[in-house]
């Protein structure tokens, strides 16, 4: 195995500090062939989808790469921005935005954003941030809630980069902040903002990325701490147990994933009367094609067919001023002992 040569370090150790923010991902553009590459590597990953290899790869190469990226692409297309993917853009502005609030407060820490799969890849950060002589790095996901499929995936790219390194920096790592008072309060007040300017509907839907059952059955404790997630919410909006509903979306393949999965909870809700609803995405810290194309149209669509007449979307934390509060305190904590002040 070659090492790589290693960058001088600075001399002032203030600015030795990083913060990566990292995400789950997004294609390079709404096409096809970006899909292509994008699916490739997020399919790709072991910890996605738990199948062997020799079974997993002609799947994935001979059928689901030939099919899907047409499809996924002009779904893509349709919440396509002029700045780019919507997952993109935002989490440009949470790490710019979470560099200025840490700044505000006395810290001089670098603070990049980086994705699981695609661009800018988790990798390329790091090694920009070596070559910048940065010694210490605090790795941030985006995720409140821990999973195999997604924590511990972004952890295996950083250990992965870490085996080509001589010179290694110092490593923390946010595991989860799915209780976090201020990650839950930023979700509160946001909710209650949307009912403030938008109206409130007669039930409030908590949809949450899905992953396999069998995931949570090998001990996985994602779902637990969604229900932790939802609980607290509803809490914090003086909810009672009638009031809201927690469910599961984004599934893919024919095996089991966490139930209720939420189009068919949604749609079984209309067909028994229920006629205005609104909907939001806790586990999703910034909008994105799950939140924008696949809950605000489509699942919006069936409800209505099923005969529900108001759907709300409830947008995601995105760059809201309360979230970016909270994602610095969630930071600061973190940095404790490292020196981050001139």
């Amino acid at each position: 195995m070659a090492f790589r040569p290693e960058p001088p370090l600075p001399q002032d150790p203030a600015t030795r500090t990083a913060i990566v923010l990292c995400n789950l991902g997004t294609p390079d553009a709404a096409t096809a062939p970006a899909l292509r590459r994008y699916l490739a590597e997020f399919l790709g990953d072991p910890r996605v989808v738990e199948i062997p290899g020799l079974i997993w790869k002609p799947i994935l190469h001979g059928v689901i790469l030939r099919t899907r990226p047409a499809r996924s692409a002009a779904k893509y297309a349709s919440i396509w921005q002029t700045e780019g993917s919507p997952l993109k853009v935002w989490t440009e502005k949470q790490a710019t935005l979470l560099r200025g609030y840490l700044g505000e407060r006395g810290h001089r820490v670098v603070v990049r954003h980086a994705m699981r799969y695609g661009h800018p890849s988790i990798p390329a950060v790091l090694d920009a941030l070596k070559a910048e002589g940065v010694t210490r790095v605090l790795v941030l996901p985006a995720y409140p809630q821990y999973s195999g499929t997604t924590t511990a995936s972004l952890f295996d790219a950083v250990a992965r980069w870490g085996l080509e390194i001589r010179h290694l920096p110092e490593l923390r790592f946010v595991h989860r902040y799915h209780d976090d008072p201020g990650y839950i309060e930023a979700l509160a007040r946001r909710i209650r903002q949307h009912w403030t300017s938008q109206g409130r509907g007669n039930h409030l839907v908590m949809s949450f990325h899905g992953i396999p059952a069998r995931c949570v059955d090998l001990g996985d404790p994602y779902r637990d701490e969604c229900r932790i997630t939802a609980e607290r919410l509803a809490d914090r909006l003086g909810l009672s147990a009638a009031d809201w509903t927690m469910t599961f979306q984004s599934r893919f393949g024919k095996a089991k994933w966490l139930e209720p999965y939420t189009q068919p909870t949604l749609e079984r809700m209309a067909r028994e009367g229920l006629k205005s609803v609104d909907v939001v995405c806790p586990g999703f810290t910034s909008d994105c094609l799950e939140t924008l194309e696949e809950i605000r149209m489509e699942v919006r669509d069936a409800f209505k067919a099923a005969g529900g007449q108001h759907f709300r979307y409830i947008d995601c934390l995105n760059d809201s001023p309360d979230w970016i509060r909270a994602l610095a305190d969630l930071a600061e904590r973190h940095l404790q002992g490292w020196p981050t002040r001139p």
